[in-house]
């Protein structure tokens, strides 16, 4: 294994003076002169990773000497709007670098990974097959594929990004849904924060096996909310072209992303900024980054002002529409006895993620462009957004727990930049 930059920890700041000359020293040490070169940064969706600015760095290092084509993750995301991609990467990349990800039609299958495999992976749970399929533009001709991203802990891979950003941000769909399919599987609550897990066992193999002639680095960073000023900033930076970059990199996100609690939470309350969070499919991180820290009986409230579909892909949407989030029995027992979400066991596997197993309460409180009907019928309880943020003080709430008319609340800002979780529930490993 090799690690070309390395610089983190939970007293780190790194700011973009700084993250200049890191960047510098990466490139230099990835071969320094490049001619065709494709980035592979996240979309909208992780926009907190500043992945954006440092796609704009590299960008402005590099276009001097090479052609630069630039690929969001999308995974099974919409496209990005120009205003967003204006918003995330700024104003002096061309429109014409940045190139759309269509996992559907546009990727290529490099090989498959084995019932035997997944089997083991899975200690029994699954043993289909699982191909890897990628999107065709890795394969023209660049000499430097640099995927950028931030580790932080997720529900479906334990930390996402890394070979994630390969095998699913521009991953096709039989990988996306059998490994979605995996993790949940699995068992979520094993995954959420970990370096390793099956799924991550998964994505490595089929980028070392698989794509391993392609010349693929990675620009990892680490981000955390400041506790003085409230500001996201970066508390890690590393580039390499394996697994050490990744992991020592998962070691400050868990010191600096992870909240372990002493108590389970009676009441929860989680914000999805309008400019993020339109979907259950990104909104239900409220629901599963917070799930191992919620006590039985619980009350989880999601404030959803732009809340105005279930899933982002129609297709997808039509099946949260059709089977809900009743749980992970209800949710299995759908997958054996209808082929359309057999065929589609990324969408089981969401539905599996964005429930409360029957433990505690989730109560979404969207904006105008969703329905208390539409909210109810997928197995959400419904509120009314403006009494909800009147009730609980919604402008003087403060991360953390409050107190507000005599009752502890505990409020979270942004579900996507952390996880929460009862100590005695979670164990690193």
């Amino acid at each position: 294994m090799a690690i070309l930059t390395s610089k983190g920890g939970a007293d780190v700041v790194i700011r973009d003076e700084e993250l200049k000359l890191l960047i510098r020293e990466s490139l230099d040490k990835m071969g320094g002169s490049f001619k065709r070169v494709l980035l592979i940064p996240p979309d909208f969706t992780r926009f907190n990773s500043y992945a954006g600015p440092i796609t704009a760095m590299v960008y402005d290092m590099l276009k001097a000497d090479a052609h630069i084509d630039i690929i969001p993750a999308l995974g099974t995301h919409v496209a990005m709007t120009e205003p967003e991609i204006r918003a995330m990467f700024g104003d002096d990349i061309p429109l014409e670098c940045f190139k759309v990800h269509d996992w559907r039609n546009d990727v290529v299958k490099r090989g498959t990974v084995s019932g035997e495999l997944l089997n083991e992976w899975s200690e029994g749970k699954v043993d289909y097959t699982v191909d890897v399929e990628v999107n065709k533009i890795l394969f023209e001709d660049y000499d430097l594929i640099l995927s950028i991203g931030q580790i932080v802990p997720h529900e479906v891979v334990g930390m996402a990004n890394y070979t994630k950003n390969i095998v699913v941000g521009v991953g096709g769909a039989d990988t996306i849904n059998k490994s979605h399919f995996l993790g949940a599987v699995y068992n979520m609550e094993r995954i959420m924060g970990q370096a390793n897990s099956p799924v991550r066992k998964l994505f490595n193999y089929g980028v070392d096996e698989f794509l391993a002639d392609l010349p693929i680095q990675y620009m990892l960073t680490v981000m955390a909310r400041d506790d003085e000023s409230g500001k996201m900033v970066m508390k890690g930076f590393f580039a390499g072209p394996d697994e050490e970059a990744f992991l020592k990199a998962c070691k400050v996100s868990q010191d600096t992303n992870l909240e372990l609690l002493d108590e389970p939470l009676d009441k929860v309350i989680v914000y999805l900024d309008p400019e993020e969070f339109k979907s259950t499919w990104l909104g239900n991180k409220a629901v599963y980054r917070t799930r191992m820290a919620i006590a039985d009986d619980g009350d989880l409230i999601v404030l959803a002002p732009a809340l105005r579909e279930f899933g982002e892909d129609k297709e997808i949407d039509r099946l949260i529409r059709k089977y809900g989030y009743k749980g992970t029995p209800n949710t299995l027992a759908a997958v054996e006895e209808n082929e359309e979400l057999k065929n589609n066991l990324s969408a089981a596997a969401h539905l599996i993620h964005g429930s409360s197993e029957g433990r505690f309460k989730i109560t979404y409180c969207p904006g105008p462009n969703m329905s208390r009907e539409e909210i109810e019928s997928v197995g959400f309880a419904s509120g009314d957004l403006d009494e909800m943020m009147e009730k609980y003080d919604f402008v003087n709430l403060k991360d953390g727990f409050n107190e507000v008319n005599g009752e502890k609340v505990f409020y979270i800002s942004n579900p996507a930049l952390g996880l929460w979780a009862y100590r005695k529930l979670f164990n690193r490993v």
